[in-house]
């Protein structure tokens, strides 16, 4: 029997900077997911990531680096692919803009607009945030800045470039709203995109001209342009599928137009691009959409936005190097809230080290599995969750993607755990009862296992070492260790 298909990916960083916190966020949510379907659902999953190198603000880093574009990216996509061992990341493919079948596949999804008409060319003046990657409205702006970027000047484009009629899909990107109304999530995000369509829609740029901005996809039939970096980057999604050659590939994963499979996962900045730019361009090249759009929000640190300037930014590495990989995968998904901005402080990660790892999941492992050694119970069992309601919720979170309240399930089982030793004493009643003792410890021990069956998808490192403790309780070995603030 052909297993289930299921397809994830992630945005596409731009490689003009080392990883942060925040993208690890993503990524580490992408990763959960997809673990859940392959390790607990049994399906045939295609995870894909990458980064993004082309592009106005790459160009001026590489120019301003005294290094040659190409060599700029090569250095750069090279850290964030290390995030897949910082991180234990078990993503299939790791694609690059700059890779020739991606060019290929942009270039042949360039040529389909073309043919179905919602490409042309004029001459436009724009205001432009090159921290977006953008044209920006006066709306957007505040005091004439971007609120993304605030620290950088909006600049002011007039040059000839090639168009896309995005205004020409404002009705078929309602109708798609209306029709999958779990297709952006959260539903107040998908509200958020359905007004500005609503609100009316302007035709963007999707071409640069070369003399100006040499780094980009070269567009078809035109030498003295190059794509716009969000036409160009958005392809990926279908390219690392090996579209347009591999079409069975692409059709098994990222379905077809009555029923589209693919899940995208974006932070709150990629809403308009992800699920509406983005979903114009499949309909124009006469592709199914996608299936669901997953929006997180940032993470902020101690109430104010990462930025180098503050000097908040986190490195992902340094806080996987001092506590461990599963120590911040657990801050990221359970700490953080899955969908809204959540704040991250080296305080506040050490805390909940301490409280929810060290003291409560790695302590209530060792206390019972060493109970259960010296009253000579079995920590052998297979985990049955035919009857466990908690299971149940457990996969209904994660079936909508609520990976924070599927996590906070997980921890709930943990602190029960605490709570019927505390209520039922077995260490006590070992000697008064063996018998009744050694029922309660057995109970333990599967509930320990049904936790372990449930960290797969979260805490995957530290599955394993709860399934080689229970196998080999007599060389039992914390956790998590403790580290000193």
């Amino acid at each position: 029997m052909n297993k289930k298909r299921f397809y994830i990916t992630t945005t596409l960083p731009y490689v003009n900077a080392a990883p942060h916190v925040g993208f690890a966020l993503e990524i580490v949510q992408a990763d959960a997911i997809a673990r859940y379907h392959r390790e607990l659902l049994g399906e045939e999953v295609f995870f894909n990531t990458g980064t993004d190198e082309h592009g106005l603000k790459i160009y001026q880093k590489a120019i301003e680096e005294g290094k040659d574009p190409q060599a700029y990216t090569d250095e750069y996509a090279a850290k964030f692919d290390h995030l897949k061992q910082a991180l234990n990341l078990s993503y299939d493919n790791f694609i690059r803009t700059t890779d020739s079948y991606h060019v290929a596949a942009a270039q042949e999804f360039w040529k389909r607009c073309a043919a179905h008409g919602d490409i042309e060319k004029k001459i436009y003046k724009t205001k432009y945030c090159v921290g977006c990657e953008l044209e920006k409205t006066d709306s957007e702006l505040e005091d004439g800045r971007c609120s993304i970027h605030p620290n950088m000047d909006i600049q002011t484009v007039e040059e000839e470039n090639y168009f896309f009629k995005f205004s020409n899909s404002q009705s078929a990107l309602l109708e798609l709203y209306a029709r999958n109304p779990d297709f952006v999530i959260p539903p107040s995000r998908l509200g958020e995109i359905r007004k500005f369509i609503e609100g009316g829609i302007q035709d963007f740029s999707v071409s640069r001209l070369k003399r100006k901005m040499p780094w980009g996809v070269p567009v078809p039939g035109d030498p003295e342009h190059v794509m716009y970096v969000w036409f160009d980057a958005l392809v990926n999604y279908v390219s690392a599928l090996g579209w347009p050659e591999d079409t069975k590939k692409f059709e098994a994963f990222w379905g077809t137009k009555e029923l589209p499979n693919a899940i995208q996962i974006a932070g709150k900045d990629n809403l308009r691009q992800q699920s509406a730019m983005w979903q114009a361009m499949l309909i124009s090249a006469g592709l199914p959409p996608s299936r669901h759009i997953l929006i997180h929000g940032f993470i902020i640190s101690g109430g104010q936005k990462m930025s180098k300037s503050l000097g908040n930014v986190i490195d992902p590495f340094e806080i996987v190097e001092r506590y461990g990989t599963d120590a911040l995968r657990y801050y990221l998904l359970r700490e953080v809230p899955t969908f809204e901005d959540g704040d991250f402080t080296i305080e506040r990660f050490a805390e909940a080290y301490r409280a929810n790892l060290v003291n409560g999941l790695g302590n209530s492992v060792s206390r019972i599995v060493k109970m259960a050694v010296l009253s000579g119970v079995d920590t052998m069992y297979e985990a049955d969750f035919a009857h466990d309601p908690a299971f149940a919720a457990f996969k209904e979170y994660m079936d909508r993607f609520e990976l924070k309240k599927a996590a906070d399930g997980i921890w709930e089982r943990i602190g029960n755990l605490d709570k019927k030793i505390d209520e039922t004493k077995p260490f006590k009643l070992v000697r008064e009862n063996p018998g009744a003792a050694k029922k309660i410890l057995r109970e333990l021990i599967e509930e320990i296992w049904k936790i372990d069956y449930m960290l797969k998808s979260f805490l995957p490192e530290t599955s394993k070492k709860i399934e080689a403790i229970l196998k080999h309780p007599e060389t039992i070995v914390p956790l998590f260790p403790r580290i000193d603030a």
